[in-house]
């Protein structure tokens, strides 16, 4: 564990692969923490990346303080993040909560940007009342009133057979997330629009997502791809909504072959 305090908040992050390595940064989605991206993590390093994953406000062993949050907040503390540990410009990859991160950042500080990979995203995720809902059931009644039904959406059935130490290492990951961050995260996710703003993004842009996602479908990602000029689309069969973790093998695939090709 590695802590920073970065805009008032204790930032928890880790930074591995050569030094001399080019940067990328991962950014996890709602309810996880940096540890989403492990499967990811010997291919990345062999490849010779400078790997920053980090926990989101509120999630993993980064500080929860009081919400509401918005994706602005959340990519401002990014950025922040980035020039306190010393990196200038990096390659973005993000899934789901940090995918709606890798957009905003790609509009407010595009000059740090080198790519932007958006793994099973959304720019738009009403209706409102749906989060109005969730952030209601959990201020209730805990984490545990979302754990399970996250767990279905997240992984197919036949994923949750094949991949039960995996499954249960995200299961855990949601039930020990902060309430009031995963609220103050809902928070952000419910007052998001950016369906209109994406269409100025010029970072080159991939967009992966998981056949079999319920929680942002492939006519999400497509939305994306078709907002974003010159945006490459990859559908990751036998996936739902954590594809890197489902189909891991095919997902580094996939994301090397366009990092290398910005590198």
């Amino acid at each position: 564990m590695v802590a920073l305090r970065v805009r008032g908040v204790n930032f928890n992050y880790e930074l591995d692969g050569p030094e001399d390595g080019t940067p990328l940064v991962l950014s996890n989605s709602l309810a996880s923490n940096l540890h989403m991206w492990d499967a990811q993590m010997a291919a990345l390093v062999a490849d010779g990346w400078r790997v920053l994953r980090y926990d989101n406000r509120g999630h993993g062993r980064t500080e929860a303080v009081a919400g509401p949050y918005s994706i602005d907040m959340l990519s401002d503390d990014m950025v922040a993040l980035l020039d306190a540990v010393g990196l200038d410009t990096v390659h973005f990859c993000g899934l789901s909560l940090g995918g709606m991160v890798g957009q905003m950042t790609a509009v407010r500080h595009a000059g740090r940007l080198r790519s932007l990979t958006l793994c099973d995203t959304a720019a738009y995720m009403g209706p409102f009342s749906l989060w109005a809902e969730r952030i209601a059931a959990v201020e209730s009644g805990g984490m545990a009133t979302v754990v399970e039904g996250t767990v279905q959406r997240w992984f197919t059935a036949a994923g949750r057979e094949r991949l039960p130490g995996e499954v249960d290492t995200i299961r855990a990951g949601i039930a020990a997330t902060s309430a009031a961050g995963y609220c103050g995260c809902c928070a952000a996710i419910r007052d998001m629009d950016q369906r209109e703003s994406i269409r100025g993004i010029t970072v080159p842009t991939h967009v992966i997502v998981g056949a079999d996602d319920p929680s942002t479908p492939v006519t999400s990602a497509q939305l994306i791809h078709e907002h974003i000029a010159g945006s490459r689309l990859t559908v990751i069969p036998a996936a739902a909504h954590l594809a890197n973790i489902e189909q891991a093998a095919l997902f580094n695939v996939t994301l090397l072959d366009f990092l290398r090709s910005q590198r």
